[in-house]
């Protein structure tokens, strides 16, 4: 057996035989033939094949290929000789497009994960161009990180490398500022930031400054605007008159426009009202002017008073939050009708349900703003550092690998935690806040193409139950990994005032989060959060104008395993999106592949609220709408949302405005081979 084989990039590397069975065993699989023994005994052909024609030189891994169909076409296996010739063509034309893009093909990454790598995340020089591999930027990550350890006296070496390897293998993730700045001048780690706007123009503008600050580093950040007096209220100080939440959110979606930060990251803000703020009509049809708001997420913070006013066809009271008088009564039915509506129009505003995440934080404060995504509620100048975990690469033969899942999830753990210590903060007040409260949000993707994986529907009772139950784990083993390390590290300083006092130590207030995942679940290849998939195929809009042409390599995987795979199948799968109405597809592989606009809204709704029942602070989710869909369709989403426990929700009617991911219908996208 050959000793060594030379690869493209002229690296010289051991050979192992292992991987050409596996190769071979993967071409006999989409063909459809479940063959074990075959791929092992033509290794042995090709490797002694090898032996003759390189007695005394390094083959190169094209010579090794080349003798592999060769010694396919020989033992009769012509069909699974043209599998294999046509995945070396689609390697070889990814390594093409990735070397075009000018980004080293060294993990082997779609070439979608290549662009956005390309554009937001590959440290570059001073003319721009990009002077780091996708591996070199894990490896500069996992070792910045594992710095923390050094402070506690843990194995920095076995750290780093435990913490390069889960990241290579695309396992776990953290969120984008810390694979863009760990171990860079700016330093600054974290995406999620909530700061206050006070009732005054040196607070507000304070905030204004602040948020610029944090965007230029690849945050995004949160307001409550509800502190601010109403528009035509008295201010002493001049004896003019107040202009109001909304006009001061112009001035700082204007500063948000002109930051961009730095090209890398669309700037990003949640502004928050509550239900009873007198400017409340105003806020909820704001986005409904065109391009306005347009770097804002909005969310009304509807209390439970108001829902249940709403059920009752009762008024609430308006009250200016300068004087704590009332101004006004509002029929609590109306208002909600007209959230509903405006959200059925262009999908804001969305709802968070404010005490009932004051009612599971673990701190007396009163949380008033969550991050642009509305998953993760703060307090003013909290911080927090996210990742997620790719579920679907904990599946092994239709089954999930639980013990391999806690190992995972504590060593997420840990790892978010080691980021706070690494950590450069923009402020100091931000500093401050982070480190008494100590918060991460460790969360998942993956968990749709994980279900498509075990065979399961997403739109299924199965798949509700079995989100309940990951998450329990998930969360169960990082609160445990927590408490370990707050023996070990030390509490969170705010414990002891606390609802997590009854344990004997924790590192951190808050464990678990389950974010969008929305670029990192491109790198890692897989589904974003917990979405369902969008669409079989589909485009992606991203920073610069690129559009992703993106198509389910699992659908292209069972398609040939079943014998129904053609070229006229993926043309009609890239017009449609799904595969419900294709004539040919088996229905169990419909019920499989459902998209976002397949499955009914109730279902979106119930995943959402059962990995919410487990997550620590809130859970971003999507509830799709057909475009045929009403505006009480929308308020029988925000009931359920509210009944079934979860911390807020958002609605998307399809088409209502623009959006980043969309069905093709048909037009050609470059990429897309199955377009036109």
């Amino acid at each position: 057996m050959p000793k060594s084989v030379r690869k493209r990039d002229g690296q010289v590397v051991d050979f192992r035989q292992e991987k050409i069975t596996a190769a071979m065993a993967k071409a006999f699989a989409a063909t459809g033939q479940a063959e074990s023994v075959a791929p092992q005994q033509l290794t042995r052909e090709v490797v002694k094949r090898a032996e003759e024609m390189f007695p005394d030189a390094v083959p190169g891994v094209e010579d090794i290929q080349d003798l592999v169909e060769k010694a396919l076409i020989s033992a009769g296996y012509s069909e699974v000789a043209k599998a294999y010739i046509l995945y070396r063509q689609k390697r070889a034309e990814i390594r093409a497009a990735k070397q075009y893009l000018g980004v080293p093909d060294d993990l082997k990454l779609s070439v979608n994960a290549a662009e956005v790598l390309k554009k937001r995340y590959l440290q570059r020089d001073q003319r721009g161009e990009v002077i780091e591999t996708p591996g070199q930027m894990f490896s500069r990550v996992a070792r910045h990180v594992a710095l923390a350890e050094k402070k506690y006296g843990g194995d920095f070496q076995d750290l780093e490398a435990r913490f390069l390897k889960v990241m290579r293998d695309l396992i776990f993730l953290p969120n984008s500022p810390t694979l863009m700045n760990a171990g860079l001048p700016l330093g600054q780690l974290s995406a999620c930031f909530v700061l206050p706007v006070e009732d005054s123009l040196v607070g507000i503008f304070d905030a204004l400054k602040y948020m610029a600050l944090i965007h230029q580093s690849g945050g995004g950040t949160g307001f409550s605007f509800s502190r601010l007096r109403p528009k035509d209220d008295i201010v002493r100080s001049t004896g003019g008159v107040a202009s109001g939440p909304v006009s001061f959110m112009s001035i700082f979606d204007a500063a948000t426009n002109v930051i961009k930060q730095g090209g890398r990251r669309r700037g990003a803000n949640m502004g928050v009202l509550r239900i009873d703020h007198p400017d409340i009509l105003e806020f909820i049809g704001a986005k409904e002017r065109p391009g306005f708001l347009e770097n804002f997420n909005i969310s009304v913070a509807a209390t439970d008073g108001f829902m249940r006013a709403a059920r009752s066809g009762e008024e609430i009271d308006l009250v200016n939050p300068r004087s704590g008088e009332v101004t006004g009564q509002q029929s609590a039915p109306d208002l909600l009708n007209l959230i509903a509506t405006s959200a059925w129009r262009g999908g804001d505003p969305g709802m968070v349900f404010i005490d009932r995440i004051n009612a599971a934080h673990p701190l007396p404060d009163p949380v008033e703003a969550t991050n642009p995504c509305g998953e993760q509620p703060l307090l003013p100048y909290e911080s927090c550092n996210l990742g997620s975990i790719n579920l679907s690469k904990f599946v092994d033969k239709g089954e999930l690998d639980w013990e391999r899942l806690e190992e995972v999830v504590c060593l997420g753990t840990r790892f978010l935690d080691d980021v706070i210590d690494v950590n450069r903060f923009p402020l100091s007040q931000i500093e401050q806040a982070t480190l008494a409260t100590r918060k991460i949000g460790l969360g998942v993707m993956g968990f749709a193409e994980m279900l498509i994986a075990m065979n399961i529907s997403y739109n299924s009772p199965e798949a509700i139950l079995l989100a309940e139950r990951i998450m329990h784990r998930i969360t169960e083993r990082a609160r445990e990994e927590s408490a370990r390390l707050g023996q070990e590290r030390g509490s969170f300083p705010r414990f002891e005032e606390s609802r997590l006092k009854g344990w004997p130590a924790m590192r951190n207030s808050t464990v678990t989060t389950v974010a969008p995942t929305g670029t990192i679940s491109i790198i890692a290849g897989t589904s974003s959060g917990i979405e369902p998939l969008f669409a079989i195929s589909f485009v992606r809009h991203v920073l610069g104008g690129s559009r992703l042409y993106e198509v389910s390599p699992q659908f292209e995987k069972a398609a040939k395993e079943r014998g129904i795979y053609s070229q006229e199948l993926m043309t009609q799968v890239a017009r449609k999106g799904s595969v419900q109405d294709i004539p040919g597809v088996p229905q169990n592989m419909k019920e499989v592949f459902v998209t976002a606009l397949d499955i009914p809204p109730r279902q979106h709704v119930a995943v959402q609220a059962a990995f919410q029942k487990h997550t620590d602070n809130a859970v971003s989710k999507t509830v799709n709408l057909p475009q045929s869909a009403t505006v009480g369709d929308v308020l029988d989403v925000y009931n359920l949302a509210y009944d079934l426990g979860c911390k807020g929700v958002t609605v998307f009617r399809y088409g209502s405005r623009s959006q980043v991911l969309y069905l093709e219908n048909g037009e050609t996208v470059p990429g897309c081979k199955y377009c036109g």
